[in-house]
């Protein structure tokens, strides 16, 4: 298992890529462009590996996209206070998508003490919207507590 990002680590566009794109992410093959407290993007060139049997972008691609890029940037406004985690995903496919390069934008709607809520947006080549999400983060101030 590798080791979970560090505050310095979420500035870093490269690094965030990398270590992302490890287990499952790897199938997702993001690669993060901007990090910031108010804006996370990123986007990936669609492949076969994506597509359900009909050969379309499978619906749960999407899913992931929303739930990386908007926990990234949760990750990032909360800092050093603590951790976040995904505690609902709501994501609508809008257009069918075989392949090309997508780029998925998150932008917060509400940042509080003990929750986030994101919205994501996904584009194709064309700025055309493929689907769009919105992801609650709870706000784990004792990191401790994860997993246990």
């Amino acid at each position: 298992m590798t080791d979970l990002p560090t505050q310095e680590h979420l500035t870093d566009p490269a690094a965030v890529t990398e270590q992302h794109n490890n287990g499952f992410g790897s199938v997702l093959g993001l690669e993060f462009t901007e990090l910031g407290p108010d804006r996370v993007r990123a986007h990936w060139t669609v492949t076969p590996t994506q597509h359900q049997p009909f050969g379309i972008v499978h619906g749960g691609v999407y899913c992931a996209v929303v739930e990386s890029v908007a926990s990234f940037a949760g990750s990032i406004w909360l800092g050093d206070r603590g951790k976040v985690v995904g505690v609902n995903n709501n994501t609508d496919f809008i257009r069918a998508t075989r392949e090309g390069v997508l780029t998925a934008t998150a932008t917060p709607i509400q940042r509080g003490r003990s929750q986030q809520l994101w919205q994501v947006a996904i584009t194709d080549e064309q700025d055309r919207t493929v689907a769009h999400g919105q992801v609650r983060l709870a706000n784990i101030l004792d990191p401790d507590a994860l997993g246990g």
